[in-house]
């Protein structure tokens, strides 16, 4: 089962686009599914997020693109860890939305993605409050930490998956 929580348009897509948001019970469609993300939140009710700060990149949930052969839950983890040093087993995590992307118009010259390609956003409930934590060595992410709706709200604002946060 899947339901519609929001559809808007982006500026990092360059052509004619819609991208969906949606509650979903199942992972999108394998070969389609070009990212993963990890929305780990505490018994505080607290996200756990990560910055970038090159780029203006900022705040966010911690995600990104599958590897070659790689699941989206194995992508989600392998991300989470990357970018907040938090280490879940993929049993901890469960599918809970997708963003899709369709795009509307040709694909401009040597764009990298299909016209139609999913986002398999990820759940995990900590059973206490999340400890300290904070990306290793390497990693592209400058911090992590455990915010309130409230600070991911004013920090994220327009973040196409804040509809997500509350599970609408």
């Amino acid at each position: 089962m899947t339901r519609l929580v929001a559809s808007s348009t982006v500026p990092w897509i360059p052509v004619t686009h819609r991208l969906d948001v949606l509650l979903a019970d199942a992972l999108p469609p394998a070969g389609q599914t070009t990212s993963a993300f990890a929305f780990v939140s505490d018994q505080a009710g607290r996200t756990l997020l990560t910055c970038v700060d090159r780029e203006g990149r900022g705040w966010d949930i911690p995600g990104g693109h599958l590897e070659p052969g790689e699941s989206a839950t194995d992508a989600a983890v392998r991300e989470l860890y990357e970018e907040t040093g938090l280490r879940l087993p993929a049993s901890a995590l469960s599918i809970f939305a997708w963003q899709r992307i369709e795009l509307l118009d040709p694909p401009p010259a040597g764009y990298r993605y299909p016209s139609l390609t999913y986002m398999a956003m990820f759940r995990a409930v900590l059973p206490g409050p999340g400890a300290p934590t904070s990306p290793p060595t390497g990693s592209e992410s400058t911090r992590a930490d455990w915010l309130s709706v409230a600070e991911i709200e004013r920090r994220c604002a327009g973040n196409t998956w804040l509809a997500l946060l509350d599970g609408r």
